[in-house]
């Protein structure tokens, strides 16, 4: 009785054990099927984009640069070739779009199989740049840049720089003209000659004639001493009365010298091959001095400046701290100012003078040092 009732028991027990396998396998062991088997795969939408071959900048497209979709493009200029939708970016143009690139034009040039953009393209009638030079982008818009011939002194010692900010003097020279023939005074007199009575042979009066030989016009002026009407006349050519004056204030240097010819930039950039062995180094080529410098300036001052080279005036630089945005008023300088301001007296006339004799005052040199020895 009592081994019945233990085999009842581990059959029991037995029974359970393997309800608890059964268990554990339908949830933990047993394989689940993939996502893949359960969802079928959604292949991505996809469109027709315009792709361009190998196009230089200014390209114009016309019906003959069109071909199918996934065209062959050894010779063709675009193509129609399939894009994920959702990687289209705005601006691009689908196959159903390519009849909007009809006469339109390229703005840069474009390397093959590059998605075609509005971005890349202009009217066909419209100003393509064409790159241009490296300086015209350093000049302000509104302002202009112009050359001016400059040396030694007049450009402070070759000192400016590009980038640096200078003031432009400039200083003329006034002379007298006659208003009618717009030549510089003293007129030159003639003689008139009347024609006299008639001639007794042809019974008609003699021509008038003109003598010019009589000299330069002067003017008549009264001796204090004798009272008597004296004749003068200059005994040379009219002075020149000199004005100098501050023109600019705080322009910028862009340019100093002559701006690099198309290739010239490479060909300076290209390092030199150096002598090899015992050979002599290469004497160095001089630097050549700058004959011009070019400045950025307003337009109006452009036209003013381009006048004044027109009609030898000298110009001059003077060379300012580029933190100083100062603008002074200036008085113009003339010989009346120059004896005014400083205080500089004219020299009375004297019964005695200087030894040796100094008709023009000059800075002394080593050569006249050297000569007076």
């Amino acid at each position: 009785m009592r081994r019945g009732r233990i085999f009842f028991y581990l059959a029991f027990i037995l029974i359970l054990g393997l309800a608890a396998v059964l268990v554990v396998y339908q949830t933990i062991l047993k394989p689940k099927p993939s996502t893949a088997q359960l969802t079928p795969t959604i292949a991505p939408e996809k469109v027709y984009i315009v792709i361009g071959g190998k196009l230089a900048k200014g390209h114009v497209f016309s019906e003959k640069d069109f071909v199918g979709p996934d065209g062959k493009t050894e010779e063709k200029v675009i193509q129609a070739v399939s894009w994920p939708k959702e990687y289209v970016s705005p601006g691009m143009f689908t196959e159903a779009e390519k009849a909007n690139l009809l006469n339109k034009q390229t703005k840069m040039d474009l390397d093959a199989n590059t998605p075609i953009m509005e971005s890349m393209l202009v009217g066909a009638g419209d100003i393509l740049y064409m790159g241009g030079s490296t300086w015209s982008p350093n000049i302000p818009t509104g302002m202009l840049a112009v050359s001016i011939p400059v040396n030694r002194l007049s450009s402070v010692s070759y000192a400016p720089r590009p980038g640096d900010h200078v003031n432009l003097m400039v200083t003329l020279a006034f002379v007298d003209l006659d208003t009618d023939f717009q030549s510089i005074l003293p007129n030159v007199t003639g003689l008139v000659i009347a024609s006299g009575p008639p001639n007794p042979e042809s019974k008609q009066n003699d021509p008038l004639t003109v003598d010019i030989s009589t000299g330069v016009f002067g003017k008549t002026v009264i001796d204090p001493v004798l009272g008597q009407a004296v004749y003068v006349f200059p005994i040379e050519s009219q002075r020149p009365r000199v004005v100098s004056q501050m023109l600019l204030q705080d322009a910028v240097v862009l340019q100093v010298g002559d701006f690099p010819l198309a290739g010239q930039e490479a060909a300076q950039a290209k390092p030199q091959a150096t002598a090899a062995g015992n050979q002599p180094q290469p004497t160095p080529t001089p630097i050549p001095k700058p004959e011009t410098i070019t400045l950025i300036v307003a337009p109006q001052d452009a036209v003013t400046l381009n006048y004044l080279m027109f009609n030898g005036a000298q110009l001059t630089l003077a060379l300012r701290n580029p933190k100083d945005q100062t603008r002074i008023e200036i008085n113009p300088v003339t010989l009346q100012f120059l004896l005014d301001q400083y205080r500089i007296p004219v020299p009375v006339k004297l019964p005695y003078g200087l030894h040796p004799r100094v008709d023009q005052p000059l800075l002394p040199t080593a050569q006249s040092e050297a000569e007076k020895k």
